[in-house]
């Protein structure tokens, strides 16, 4: 932007929270390098309890390494990450507070191959939650049929189809009862006629008030369920707005280019 009412601007829409305008997450002068190269270039988002935000933009642009500090996967250099509250520091005890209230979905399934669809749900919350088994195993069920794959429960994951993989890893997430999903780019490994059936669980997911962050490639998606865009490059945030000013009218140069190439 030229001007800095613009830039103020810019920042205040990355600021102020959507959803019930209730801060979940918020990070704060975010930097992150990978030895000599920075991935991250000093980011200030917040994101709203209930709120739905996609993150797009092209390859390289720090999207994945922005959701994956938001739960220590990747540790940030400088600035600050607050989760519900939680500041993200070293103190292993934050870290796992936080990691316990955010679910994480990757582009691979990450599966255990040797369990079935049940145990691969059920393994979390019996060990790490407590859970009884009966109970555990109840609980998958119910979000077994949310994702609409009640039927799998006793196959192994190499017995699925990606889709309906991805569908048992997002079940997976969601018996941790988070208060957060991060998606990072979950169908980019699926065939084209997969796509949907996870895209559909995303979005029923968003329509039940779960606050979630998306790194994805489907404009759709995003248009369709989002509620706020993201445009990130060169490890920056460029633009954020409603879906409909982003792809109707983008008023950065750089969005502007990302977008007539990809739609």
């Amino acid at each position: 932007m030229d001007t800095q009412h613009g830039q103020d601007e810019l920042i205040g829409k990355r600021l102020v929270p959507g959803g019930t305008g209730e801060v979940m997450i918020e990070l704060r002068g975010v930097e992150k390098w990978f030895d000599d190269f920075q991935a991250l270039t000093g980011v200030d988002l917040v994101v709203g309890r209930q709120e739905t935000v996609v993150i797009a933009g092209p390859s390289g642009s720090g999207k994945s390494t922005l959701i994956r500090c938001i739960n220590r996967l990747e540790q940030h250099d400088r600035g600050r990450i607050v989760v519900d509250g939680i500041e993200l520091t070293d103190d292993l005890k934050d870290i796992q507070e936080i990691r316990r209230e955010t679910g994480m979905v990757f582009q691979s399934f990450n599966l255990f191959p040797h369990l079935t669809i049940l145990d691969n749900i059920t393994l979390a919350p019996r060990h790490v939650r407590r859970k009884p088994k009966k109970e555990a195993e109840e609980q998958a069920m119910q979000l077994l049929e949310r994702v609409r794959i009640p039927e799998q429960a006793r196959k192994y994951p190499g017995q699925l189809s990606g889709g309906q993989q991805q569908r048992a890893a997002i079940a997976r997430s969601l018996a941790m009862e988070p208060k957060v999903m991060l998606f990072d780019e979950p169908t980019s490994a699926l065939d084209p006629e997969m796509i949907k059936e996870v895209l559909d669980t995303m979005e029923e997911l968003a329509e039940s008030g779960m606050t979630m962050m998306c790194v994805t490639h489907e404009m759709g998606f995003a248009r369709h369920v989002a509620d706020r865009v993201v445009f990130m490059s060169d490890g920056g945030i460029v633009e954020v707005d409603d879906p409909d000013t982003i792809f109707s009218n983008p008023r950065e140069e750089r969005t502007k280019l990302f977008l007539s190439q990809i739609l």
